[in-house]
């Protein structure tokens, strides 16, 4: 990263609200993006839903894998819960502005639930690394305390150092404009409006992303990379289909949410763009939770046959 220094300007202030720009470069497309919010909120809330309630009621699915898989499907949930309702409410009402505290606290939110992503990712890699290379003892490693442990660290970890890298940039002083030019408060474009010198909040920028991307990431390349060379091994052609199958989905989910994520959080502040960055944003905090549901319920026989059982007892009902 790049050492920084913004000039004094004689206008700095402690803001007490800031202006999400958001999409309003392309006021053509308002109402369309307003609709296509909507569904998609709409839809990653049903399909990560459903993940969640599958894998409570149905005893086909009470194993790790899908304990791992439930958790991540509520993350999700509670992940986007955090940005689209108020892209949405932004789209909808054209009022663009957000309090100091609600900046703070929706960026605190976002960080912790991101980091959580992180590592769960890399809990569920390193859970199909048990799976397939070492198969016999994948019950006693991966027992229910275990599992339960590396949830609970997923989830908490990453609390303690994102508040603390929150209150650092929000304790900055702001000059000029307090426009923010993004969808919601994340670090890059915030740091834009700061001043003075602002490389030791890049370099912490820089820090966590090693620790919370960059380290769970190279877990999942071990772990997949342990799991490719052992199915290369197998013997029978279709077990080595399965054992791809299985894991090809979560891949996917993983190349998306990091790739998109460490190119923004790896640049330096003068390498960001605007319109650069509201894209790959989208990718971690919109697409990625919405192909969650697809890819693990249409790739997954039991998943899908969880589904059908569920509703088929419905229409029982009715």
């Amino acid at each position: 990263m790049n050492h920084q220094q913004k000039p004094q300007e004689g206008n700095l202030s402690r803001q007490k609200e800031f202006v999400l720009l958001g999409f309003s470069d392309v006021p053509d497309l308002q109402w369309f993006l307003f609709g296509l919010m909507i569904a998609m909120y709409c839809f990653i809330l049903l399909g990560n839903g459903t993940i969640v309630l599958i894998t409570k009621v149905d005893s086909a699915l009470q194993t790790p894998m899908y304990f791992f898989l439930g958790n991540f499907s509520f993350l999700e949930i509670c992940f986007v819960s955090i940005t689209i309702p108020r892209m949405v409410f932004n789209l909808g009402t054209q009022r663009r502005t957000i309090s100091f505290v609600a900046c703070a606290t929706q960026m605190c939110c976002t960080l912790i639930l991101g980091a959580t992503e992180c590592f769960l990712l890399a809990v569920m890699a390193y859970d199909r690394y048990v799976a397939i290379c070492n198969p016999l003892r994948y019950p006693l490693v991966m027992n229910q305390k275990v599992c339960s442990q590396l949830v609970i660290g997923s989830w908490i970890s990453g609390i303690p150092l994102q508040i603390g890298q929150t209150s650092q940039i929000f304790s900055l002083s702001f000059c000029g404009s307090h426009q923010i030019n993004h969808f919601f408060c994340d670090i890059p474009p915030v740091l834009h409006l700061a001043c003075g010198d602002i490389f030791i909040n890049e370099m912490m920028v820089f820090l966590g992303a090693a620790l919370f991307a960059l380290f769970p990431f190279l877990l999942i390349v071990f772990s997949y990379g342990k799991i490719i060379s052992t199915v290369l091994k197998l013997s029978s052609g279709k077990s080595g289909v399965k054992a791809f199958s299985t894991c090809s989905s979560h891949l996917a989910v993983v190349m998306l949410f990091f790739g998109s994520g460490m190119v923004t959080y790896f640049r330096s502040n003068t390498g960001h763009s605007g319109k650069t960055d509201k894209v790959l944003s989208l990718f971690y905090t919109v697409v990625t939770p919405m192909f969650n549901p697809m890819v693990y319920s249409l790739r997954n026989k039991e998943v899908t046959i969880a589904l059908r059982k569920l509703l088929c007892k419905q229409f029982v009902k009715i």
